[in-house]
């Protein structure tokens, strides 16, 4: 090994000690604040929201980060924000975590390629290096929106499967005589095991009514949080419905029916698409496989049968 890979090692255990040890550090409670949390939590007269250490430990490593990137004004009406909702992410501390994440990823997987073509001693000229630079950096800084899009898919999706089932629960509340912001809780509290992020957004409607605020207002926070086009279409179904004086329980009927019917014809329409998406790998991996198998043996054969036939003549 040459003293340069071996300062990079140095370099990389240093850099790999140090992170540990702060993360100890970090992870470690103090057993001073600790006792005081305790003492505070004894003699407190209200029950106080328990924050999440790791949550904390995040903020803490990620917040120095979110100044360079964090936008400095217009936060609260940009898309982002709409974005954290649709993802289920309502915590204060969301913001600082992912542009904080952005930045450090930025700088970390084009470090970790230098450190690589450092130990490695790979060679490459000045406009190489600088386009894998800059790639790496791109990289790095639009993976937490590559993640953040498919924690919104996988929410979104999971709050479409399991909404006609919370509206049939609702028909049942509403024709057993519940009214309408008693059949939402009622829900609420029983989507809890199947889909807790419906649950919790149900029980956000209700909060948001005790609050004061009105109905329909209540209901269109629920269509912007969840971003889901069925939610949507029940959010205006409701509002109509309270509005004109129709009957709430036929109108989830129905509403139910139809996107159980949209639920058939999607999964319909998946299963149609398998064929298509199954040509390309049979002609590119498993048609080649099956021919190389089926007459392999018989090219060999006949190879071995007709070239000292061939040579000999």
């Amino acid at each position: 090994m040459t003293m340069i890979q071996i300062l990079y090692l140095a370099i990389i255990f240093i850099a790999v000690a140090g992170g540990v040890f702060g993360l100890m550090r970090l992870l470690t409670p103090d057993p001073v604040q600790s006792r005081l949390d305790q003492i505070a939590s004894e003699h407190a007269t209200s029950a106080l929201n328990e924050s999440n250490p790791w949550e904390e430990v995040a903020n803490k490593l990620t917040s120095p980060f979110a100044s360079l990137s964090l936008p400095s004004e217009g936060w609260e009406s940009s898309p982002l924000r709409t974005r954290f909702m649709h993802a289920g992410y309502r915590s204060q501390s969301v913001p600082f975590f992912y542009f904080g994440g952005k930045t450090l990823l930025a700088m970390l997987v084009p470090g970790v390629f230098l450190l690589y073509a450092g130990i490695s001693g790979l060679e490459l000229n000045n406009d190489t290096s600088l386009i894998v630079f800059l790639t790496l950096v791109t990289a790095g800084y639009y993976l937490p929106n590559v993640v953040l899009t498919y924690v919104i898919k996988i929410r979104q999706r999971d709050l479409f499967e399991n909404f006609p089932d919370a509206i049939d629960l609702m028909t049942v509340c509403v024709e057993a005589g519940l009214g309408l912001d008693a059949a939402m809780r009622k829900v609420g509290e029983e989507m809890y095991v199947k889909c807790k992020p419906l649950s919790e957004e149900l029980h956000l409607v209700n909060l948001e009514m005790r609050a004061g605020r009105s109905r329909d207002q209540a209901l269109r926070n629920l269509a912007l949080r969840t971003g889901v086009e069925e939610i949507e279409g029940l959010v205006a179904m409701l509002i109509q419905a309270d509005r004109f004086g129709t009957s709430i329980a036929s109108s989830l009927r129905v509403h139910s029916d139809m996107l159980r019917t949209k639920r058939r014809l999607r999964a319909e329409e998946a299963a149609a698409k398998i064929a298509l998406k199954l040509l390309f790998p049979l002609i590119l991996f498993i048609l080649p496989t099956l021919l190389v198998v089926m007459v392999g043996p018989a090219i060999i054969g006949v190879s071995k049968t007709l070239l000292p036939t061939l040579s000999g003549s």
